[in-house]
């Protein structure tokens, strides 16, 4: 999803000399692999979008896989972009790195400071990991290396696998699957958490934006990016509804975890270098939906 946001945007903009692989063309865990790509692609500016990601199922029940899966992409593009001269790196993180309890909303200078979300720490991890490598890298070998840390995101290409996939997504598949079918929805937890989400799209103009105007030493060790507003996911789970124009029975399984209680960044440092996002919510999840309709009649035609 954010990899084809990035390329959308920079297609847009009349980049014309782009250099990427999918998955199954280049195995970002296998470090000769990934050499042997840098070898012959010799990039000057390098998007590092990747990652193993998926919900509170998926991240509980696989720790391994993402603790092991991200960690190595993660070490592996990072580095081959230091030993073949790379001009500059983003390296796009998770809002997850931050403490289950730290304050919010959540500032760059919390990292570290409390123990993380059991339900995502392998992930979390790893991402934290590949932030601390940029950051010596830059203090030690002055590469240009630049992480961004982006809240919840959401929009076209996203992953709707219920096993895998993350609440935003999840829901729309659940509510228009009700919705055709006449049944009921299930949702997890209780509802009350609440969660900042940002239009994949704008993430794009962001990274575009940061790759394009500023260096590591303006922005740090990193910097945050969201809407600085969040939503409970009851209130949620209540727009998709009615976007997606279901009128059936929603029932909460709280017997189900409910994942940290509030995840907001604090974006003040991103509206000081000068960016803020476009996208309100509404009209992102209106966007992702029709999408995903489109997606459905192409799969079943």
């Amino acid at each position: 999803m954010v990899g084809s946001a990035i390329l959308r945007r920079l297609q847009a903009d009349g980049y014309t000399n782009l250099m990427y692989r999918r998955s199954y063309e280049l195995d970002l865990r296998n470090q000769a692999a990934v050499n042997a790509f840098f070898e012959k692609v010799r990039p000057d500016y390098v998007f590092l979008a990747a990652a193993k990601v998926g919900g509170i199922l998926a991240n509980s029940t696989d720790k391994p896989a993402f603790m092991y899966d991200n960690t190595m992409i993660a070490m592996n593009v990072i580095h081959a972009t230091y030993q073949y001269g790379v001009k500059k790196l983003l390296n796009l993180g998770s809002s997850c790195i931050y403490p289950k309890h730290a304050p919010q909303p959540l500032k760059e200078e919390y990292l570290l400071t409390g123990p993380l979300e059991e339900t995502n720490d392998a992930y979390a991890l790893a991402k934290i990991a590949a932030i601390k490598y940029c950051s010596y890298l830059n203090m030690k070998h002055g590469t240009n290396f630049i992480s961004l840390m982006p809240t919840n995101l959401y929009g076209i290409n996203d992953n709707y696998d219920l096993e895998t996939s993350h609440v935003l997504p999840a829901m729309i598949r659940k509510f228009h699957e009700a919705k055709v079918n006449n049944t009921e929805v299930i949702l997890w937890g209780d509802g009350s958490p609440k969660r900042e989400f940002l239009f994949a799209d704008d993430l794009a103009d962001a990274a575009l934006y940061l790759m394009c105007e500023k260096d590591a030493s303006e922005i740090g060790e990193f910097v945050n990016v969201g809407t600085g507003e969040d939503i409970s996911i009851k209130e949620l789970a209540a727009m998709i509804k009615i976007i997606v124009g279901f009128e059936g029975n929603v029932y909460w399984d709280e017997t189900k975890p409910n994942g940290t209680p509030r995840k907001l960044l604090d974006i003040s440092k991103m509206h000081e270098l000068g960016w803020v996002y476009k996208t309100v919510l509404k009209k992102g999840i209106q966007k992702t939906y029709e999408y995903f309709k489109g997606r459905n009649v192409e799969k079943n035609t």
